[in-house]
């Protein structure tokens, strides 16, 4: 079972999708929401990630699915979801935490890399949410949330996914509009720099690099993917039923950083729900 503030029976009836879901930020939102009474699809590349991500949910009691999908490619979305709603019905929540990227000087960024993370994160998400929409929405209503990153300051050695996620930021508030007569909310979570698994992914270095960023923010340390999936069902919920278009920044201040006032270790903001 996950740490979790919110009432055993939030998401009772509803179905959820997430994608990206058999890791990180996105397994650990899935587990919450399947023990708030959710039925969640989890959509990835992967199989092996996903059924062991599956088996950890059914593990907690909870009901799960999984669907294999390439958010790149319309036609794997398509049938993604079609899939998802054969398996679980409808879909009422959308989480799109799907993404990848990678860190490189901008100059050394070539085209076919530029290409795959905007494809990636901007396009996939699009793609996602337009076909979710298209399916279920339209009809029902539902939520959605886009997870994005901390773009506030640009996002150095990493232009290709910040420029991307820039984009998904504009995408949830121009969607929030025109969905919104159809009773459907649209917004984004932007983490800072998370403690999560996928941290693991990127050499030594710029691990190092991500870990000492803990220094900019007010907290004075990485946030956690519990914190992340706290925030993401909060606008899920029907608690935020009159907030729409909106990103929330999940950073402890990084983004207000200002060197004339350093942040300063204090052990005040302990982290929430590391397990």
């Amino acid at each position: 079972m996950v740490a979790t503030i919110f009432n055993a029976s939030l998401f009772e009836g509803k179905t959820a999708l997430v994608t990206g879901g058999g890791t990180g930020i996105g397994l650990r939102t899935a587990r919450e929401l399947a023990q708030l009474g959710a039925t969640v699809v989890l959509a990835s590349r992967k199989r092996e990630k996903l059924d062991k991500a599956v088996e950890t949910i059914e593990g907690e009691g909870g009901k799960a699915f999984a669907v294999v999908c390439n958010i790149r490619e319309e036609e794997s979305v398509r049938e993604a979801v079609a899939a998802a709603v054969e398996a679980a019905g409808p879909i009422d929540l959308l989480i799109n935490n799907a993404g990848g990227q990678f860190p490189s000087p901008a100059e050394a960024i070539n085209s076919r890399g530029w290409h795959a993370v905007i494809e990636t994160n901007l396009t996939g998400t699009f793609q996602m949410t337009r076909e979710v929409f298209t399916a279920c929405m339209k009809k029902r209503g539902g939520s959605i949330v886009n997870v994005i990153a901390n773009i506030w300051r640009g996002f150095p050695m990493m232009a290709h996914t910040g420029a991307a996620r820039a984009g998904v930021d504009n995408l949830t508030k121009s969607l929030a509009v025109e969905w919104g007569r159809h009773g459907v909310r649209v917004n984004a979570v932007a983490p800072g720099t998370i403690a999560s698994s996928g941290l693991s992914t990127y050499d030594p270095k710029f691990q190092q690099a991500a870990q000492a960023t803990a220094a900019f923010n007010q907290a004075f340390r990485l946030g956690t993917e519990a914190e992340c999936s706290a925030a993401i069902l909060f606008l899920l919920s029907p608690a935020a039923a009159f907030i729409t278009g909106e990103t929330l920044k999940i950073d402890g201040g990084d983004s207000l950083f200002a060197p004339m006032v350093p942040p300063a270790q204090h052990g005040k903001m302990p982290p929430f729900g590391e397990t």
